[in-house]
């Protein structure tokens, strides 16, 4: 690493580059086959239209095979370079045959054909960064390779390096590294998505329990593909033990919160008590489970509001899981008539007028009982079952109180307002006065 602070250092290899494009690019035949290079160039980049348009019809053939289709597309891609190599294929051919100089020629018809072949085979890699980033990785090393210049690449950049402690650094190493870390997590990504896709299609197996199994996979692999990128850098995997002490103790304390909340997380994944669809009540917060994060559940009201919970709620508190294990929910509506009531016939009344509600269920049928004899009313509790709660419990309880109304109405039936009766102590005998009351209410 101090080479590149030598003066000396710099100058000498600034005067071998300077030799190099002296005597090999700046001569007059070097010239000339820069010039047949760039126009080839420019042809192949004023016929690219055409040739693409072409190719995107044959793409677009009805009776053409899906691997002719899939082809067509990667040709599209690639029409400039192809043009390009077929103009410098043909030009070092005739000037192999005349017997001029043709070395560049023959060194960009190896870099086109290095850059086609790398660029078809990342085109079989779906992230498109992955795929770039493995082209332009393989592409530098093939190029560097037909330049004879890899030896001396990794020579210098071996040469770019510092020592701490045990541990050799250099440029070359890093590199090395980065290069194996980003082929292992792209492996770790690939093992994730296959066995994602497996896991899906196993049908004794929960959408919770699936989530749980894939994100434990994924956590290992990456953990895996990171402890053998270090590993393959030389780095002692044994001094870590000490660090990884040290942060165990710092998320204990300033990071209890967020790991108590991802542990909550994974046991709420695992036990299967909430699901993303479960209707909820915690906290007074009333709703339906949209997701279920890493570190909170996102919960939806009637209103419409995102309640962000945290998972470490869910597990310490009482949640009421309306869909945990059946979605059939049973309401209960009290209802008071009056004392000279036909109980049998406002019971009948009410059963009926509940069954006339379309979300009420036919079975279990709906059910109406006598609870007590209050101080105004006879008391009475009408008990219904829906099979949809994340509608909302409200409005059914609401349009079923608008129906018993409307039937009392019609049959006759009192609804009784509460009364009181007032004591007058006089001089002659005592009268029970009872207070004004609005018409209509039932004698106390």
């Amino acid at each position: 690493m101090q080479k590149l602070f030598d003066p000396q250092y710099i100058e000498a290899q600034f005067l071998a580059l300077k030799d190099w494009v002296f005597t090999e690019i700046l001569v007059l035949s070097s010239l000339g086959q820069l010039i047949f290079i760039v126009l080839a160039f420019l042809a192949a980049w004023a016929a690219r239209p055409l040739i693409t348009t072409w190719i995107t019809k044959l793409a677009a053939w009805k009776e053409a095979d899906f691997w002719v289709t899939k082809l067509a597309e990667a040709l599209a891609l690639m029409a400039l370079p192809f043009v390009w190599i077929v103009l410098q294929w043909i030009s070092s051919l005739v000037a192999a045959f005349a017997g001029w100089p043709h070395h560049l020629l023959t060194v960009t018809v190896s870099l086109l054909t290095a850059w086609i072949i790398i660029r078809l085979a990342a085109t079989m890699i779906r992230d498109k960064t992955w795929s770039k980033l493995i082209s332009m990785t393989a592409w530098t090393i093939a190029a560097l390779n037909i330049l004879n210049l890899l030896d001396a690449t990794v020579a210098f950049l071996d040469s770019l390096s510092m020592d701490l402690g045990e541990l050799h650094i250099s440029a070359l190493t890093i590199i090395k590294g980065m290069m194996a870390l980003a082929v292992l997590l792209w492996l770790a990504q690939f093992a994730s998505r296959a066995l994602e896709q497996r896991v899906s299609k196993l049908p004794n197996m929960t959408p919770s329990v699936q989530v749980l199994l894939v994100k434990l996979f994924k956590i290992f692999v990456i953990t895996i593909a990171i402890i053998a990128a270090m590993n393959s850098v030389g780095i002692d995997l044994t001094g870590l033990a000490v660090f990884s002490g040290a942060v165990g103790v710092g998320i204990g304390f300033g990071l209890q919160k967020i790991f108590a909340n991802l542990i909550s997380g994974l046991l709420i994944l695992a036990d299967k008590s909430i699901k993303p669809g479960d209707v909820i009540e915690v906290a007074g917060t009333y709703g339906w489970v949209n997701t279920l994060g890493g570190r909170y559940a996102s919960v939806i009201t009637r209103d419409g509001v995102e309640h962000l919970i945290p998972n470490e709620e869910l597990i310490n508190q009482r949640v009421s899981n309306w869909t945990f294990s059946d979605t059939e929910i049973r309401i209960k509506l009290p209802i008071g008539v009056a004392y000279d009531t036909d109980l049998p016939h406002a019971i009948e009344t009410c059963i009926k007028t509940a069954q006339a509600e379309g979300r009420i269920l036919v079975s279990p049928e709906p059910a109406c009982l006598v609870k007590g004899f209050g101080d105004s009313a006879i008391d009475l509790e009408l008990r219904i079952w829906i099979r949809d709660p994340h509608n909302g419990i409200s409005n059914i309880k609401s349009a079923v109180y608008v129906r018993l109304w409307q039937a009392f109405k019609e049959e006759g039936i009192e609804i009784p307002f509460p009364q009181r009766v007032v004591h007058l102590a006089a001089d002659g005998p005592e009268k029970s006065l009872p207070l004004a009351q609005p018409s209509g209410a039932a004698a106390g």
